[in-house]
């Protein structure tokens, strides 16, 4: 980074000195004189532990509130939260930073931002840290970035650096801190496809705000390097501050860790229910936790960092044995994350986020399952959704979650539950795994402990314990669970569609399949053929997206008819793909286009459908459901709604009858182009459960209560979509519910195959459609209790077979030998005679059946088997025979082929084969 990024005139009018940190060599702004340090951790211990920085102690809601006023007496319009889960991206599951608020659309300069200057307070969540949790005494999964932004551009300022800074300095001078305590260290900053010179903002050893000044955006080839990126100079430059509203808090305490300080009444319960005596006023246990506060601060439990060589360092410096530091430490430890591990996953499941293995449900799955755990380790024994309500009871400022509670707790207790289950079966999983490890002679690799966590959800501590039960070995590292939360942390990147340069320099179609949606006619003139792609300035063809099918139909030129099978968009050009592989169109030329009416009626019946069906849910289902996915076609559409157990058939019938009286209220479809940020604020994100469309301007669909951005073709009111019919619901993944349904003629033919199913069924038992159930229950109770009749004639039959052929056995080295052909036998009665046999000692049977082919089976008693008689050896040699195979246990084979004209051939060769 360029020096003059960092000469601030607010820093030479205001007597602050450029120095380097002769400790990590990073440079500093102070106003001391005589400081020879950066103020940063490790660079120095924590200061402020027994000794706050600032003039009064604060909770977390009366700093929140004297940071937000400030800025508000400062010209800044004060904002609502936005939820944990980043429904607005689609590159980030979890809201990670205030300034995530306003990727991508605001940062770039597309869209305005929702107020400028403006303040926040924001509730993020980061899990890179998670193993650091509770060890460190600072880091948090959930915490509070308080923030001013301001949203430059280069016909209007609003402030920059200087402003940013004084803003700071007063905002800590007012609250009593000491001007000389204060330095603001130098630090490049990158992020989300920005980057900007830093200061990062420093008292007491802690880092309490970071300032980032963005006025970069990534570029490849670009003149400035980052973090072994490349970026360049952008027209807008924003003020991106981000206070740490958990760290103001604790350095106005003083308390030994920030967990005493934000969650101070959790803290002290979960303490109780752990049967631990935290004393805070007992100041040798204070001691000891503020000496390892302070240097667990100078500590980085990241990376391949070792956990007891750390505590070695802190207790030899303390003064006390590692085991004594151990043993005091690790249960507090337990406690202090589970206070913060319950706090994030009130807010993860009060804003929305349903448990599963994929997305930001595979993330508040990790959070929950190790809570659970460290919940074991501590021996607490009350249910998580008992501590996840005490959490609920005490962040009064957040009511919503209050709202929510009945669906939060049915959430806690059925995912503890699966997590029981769990336990029990990958402790068996585990066990056989690491046999075969064993059996190679290597130790347990990591990557299979996070496979196993990945696909069955077995917590790595169990692995552990279970593969060195067995006696492997095993080298789990203290980072395991930020190791997976990193890898999950962000969206997978989607696949991105072909480039075609041919259309670079091409204008963008004019979509008239929205301006003029009652018409399938349309004229056009051809702009560009590629292959057997065309492009025309205009067009009626919908195109494949938001879950919805192209349209198909025809274009014609003079007397030559091309027939459009597909139709794709690409920065905002249509291409129309024909089935013939000769296009003789030139650029210019007059075309005339028709949409195939039934495809398109078809598609919009379904997508408008799928909005109503959407509502019903919610309705049914809870506030909690979410669209994850959606496909619609001519003959049924699905959605994909986020959900944490099956639906049942009398939600389904309640949902499917809900979205019928939305239909036949006849609600006119409501559609308007809306700007962005004035769409959010009035809908909020619900907007985005069809996906986050791109541009300044968005698609607005309103069908009864739904409210969604939605780029497709819809009928002009509900009463047009007709009938809607609920197929089936199926789960495709965990926490992932499918409804399938038709709507229109597709679900009038849907009932009419149904009904010709019923029709079909009631003939064939002679009995009208009413009576069908009964008569269908009568005939399953008779075919019960028949084949429980025939079961046992069989049984029977069995038996004085049994006597009649043992009168014409053979003997065969001292053994009764039976060798009989029963033709019509079935194999269930071939093995039951056999299972007679068996019961004598010294009889070996061979019995046969011409029933769709050669059924051989062979049984010999224990005498026999004992002599080294094996049926299963017999068997195969038979089977040879008669062209199959067969095999089973010494006592009881069986077995078969296709040629039934060698059965008597197949028992000779059984025989045999015993005389050997």
């Amino acid at each position: 980074m360029l020096d003059d990024e960092y000469q601030l005139d607010y820093f030479f009018d205001n007597g602050f000195e450029r120095k380097i940190c002769p400790k990590c060599g990073n440079t500093y702004w102070t106003r001391d004189p005589d400081r020879n340090n950066c103020g940063d951790a490790p660079c120095v211990p924590y200061s402020f532990i027994g000794n706050p920085v600032f003039n009064k102690p604060y909770n977390l809601s009366s700093m929140r509130e004297k940071f937000l006023s400030f800025f508000e007496s400062r010209g800044h319009t004060r904002l609502d939260r936005y939820p944990v889960i980043a429904r607005w991206r689609d590159d980030i599951y979890l809201t990670i930073a205030s300034i995530a608020d306003f990727q991508p659309f605001v940062t770039s300069g597309l869209v305005p931002p929702p107020a400028n200057p403006l303040t926040i307070s924001q509730p993020c969540i980061r899990l890179p840290d998670l193993d650091s949790v509770g060890r460190s005494g600072r880091h948090l999964t959930n915490f509070e970035m308080m923030a001013h932004h301001a949203f430059n551009n280069p016909q209007k300022e609003i402030y920059w650096k200087d402003d940013t800074v004084r803003y700071c300095d007063e905002l800590l001078a007012g609250m009593g801190a000491d001007a000389n305590a204060v330095t603001y260290k130098e630090e490049p900053w990158s992020g989300g496809g920005n980057a900007g010179p830093c200061v990062e903002v420093l008292i007491g050893g802690l880092e309490v705000a970071t300032l980032v000044f963005m006025n970069m955006q990534q570029k490849k080839g670009g003149d400035i390097t980052i973090k072994g990126e490349s970026y360049e100079k952008m027209d807008n430059y924003i003020v991106d501050t981000g206070y740490g509203l958990e760290r103001f808090v604790w350095a106005s305490t003083g308390s030994p860790t920030i967990y005493d300080a934000v969650l101070p009444e959790m803290v002290n319960e979960l303490m109780g229910l752990a049967g631990i005596d935290h004393k805070l006023d007992d100041p040798e246990y204070t001691s000891i936790l503020a000496k390892n506060a302070k240097l667990a601060g100078m500590m980085d439990i990241t990376g391949a960092a070792n956990l007891m060589h750390l505590r070695k360092k802190v207790a030899a410096d303390i003064g006390i044995e590692v085991d004594t530091l151990q043993n005091i430490m690790e249960p507090v430890e337990r406690v202090y994350a589970i206070a913060d591990h319950s706090r994030c996953l009130a807010f993860m499941f009060g804003d929305g986020i349903i448990p599963s293995n994929v997305k930001a449900g595979y993330l508040a799955r990790l959070v929950l399952r190790r809570t659970l755990r460290l919940m074991n380790e501590a021996h607490i024994e009350v249910p998580l959704f008992e501590i996840v309500s005490m959490q609920i009871d005490h962040m009064k400022e957040y009511p919503e979650f209050k709202e929510r509670l009945d669906t939060i707790t049915e959430i806690l207790k059925q995912e503890e539950t699966k997590y029981g289950d769990t336990l029990n079966r990958g402790k068996r999983l585990v066990a056989k795994s690491a046999r075969n490890y064993m059996n190679k002679g290597v130790q347990f690799p990591l990557d299979e402990i996070i496979l196993m966590y990945d696909t069955h959800g077995i917590p790595p501590e169990i692995t552990a314990d279970v593969a060195r039960e067995i006696g492997l070995a095993v080298d789990l590292p203290d980072t395991f669970y930020s190791l997976v939360a990193e890898s999950h942390n962000k969206a997978d990147e989607q696949d991105k569609i072909e480039e075609i340069e041919d259309i670079n320099d091409l204008p963008q179609t004019e979509r008239i399949y929205y301006t003029q949606p009652d018409e399938l006619d349309f004229e056009a003139k051809v702009l560009a053929v590629i292959d057997n792609r065309m492009v025309f300035n205009r067009t009626m063809f919908y195109p494949e997206g938001g879950g919805q099918p192209a349209d198909h139909g025809i274009i014609t030129s003079g007397n030559t008819v091309y027939h459009i099978t597909d139709v794709q968009i690409e920065n905002g050009v249509i291409l129309h793909t024909a089935a013939e592989d000769q296009i003789d169109l030139k650029q210019g030329d007059p075309v005339n286009g028709t949409v195939d009416s039934q495809r398109r009626w078809a598609h919009m019946r379904h997508h408008t459908a799928t909005h109503i069906v959407n509502d019903a849910a919610k309705k049914v289902l809870g506030s909690h459901i979410w669209q994850s996915g959606a496909q619609k076609s001519e003959e049924r559409a699905r959605i994909d709604l986020s959900h944490f157990k099956r639906i049942t058939n009398d939600e389904l019938k309640q949902i499917e009858l809900i979205a019928n009286r939305t239909v036949m209220a006849n609600i006119p479809v409501e559609i308007s182009w809306m700007d962005r940020t004035e769409a959010e604020q009035k809908y909020g994100f619900v907007l985005y459960q069809g996906g986050v469309p791109p541009g300044k301007q968005i698609r607005i669909l309103k069908v009864g209560d739904d409210v969604e951005a939605c780029g497709g073709t819809h009928v002009n009111n509900t009463g047009l979509i007709g009938p809607i019919k609920i197929i089936k619901s199926e789960r495709i993944q965990d926490g992932v519910e499918r409804l399938e349904y038709a709507a229109g003629d597709a679900a009038v033919l849907y009932i009419q195959k149904r009904e010709e199913l019923l029709h079909q069924s009631a003939n064939e038992v002679k009995v009208t459609p009413e009576h069908l159930p009964e008569t269908v229950q009568r005939f399953f109770t008779e075919w019960k209790q028949l084949k429980k009749e025939n079961a046992r004639l069989k049984e029977e039959l069995a038996t004085a077979r049994v006597g009649a052929m043992l009168s014409g056995c053979m003997d065969t080295n001292g053994l009764k030998v039976v060798a009989k052909n029963i033709p019509g036998a079935d194999i269930e009665e071939l093995i039951k005679a056999a299972a007679e046999f068996s019961k004598m000692p010294d009889v070996v049977a061979l019995l046969a059946s011409d029933l769709d082919g050669a059924k051989l089976v062979a049984a010999a008693g224990k005498k026999a088997v004992e002599q080294g008689v094996n049926s299963g050896v017999i068997v195969r040699e038979m089977c040879k025979v008669v062209g199959g195979g067969g095999g089973g246990r010494a006592d009881m084979a069986q077995g078969g082929g296709p040629d039934v004209e060698k059965i008597e051939e197949a028992l000779r060769r059984g025989v045999e084969v015993l005389e050997l």
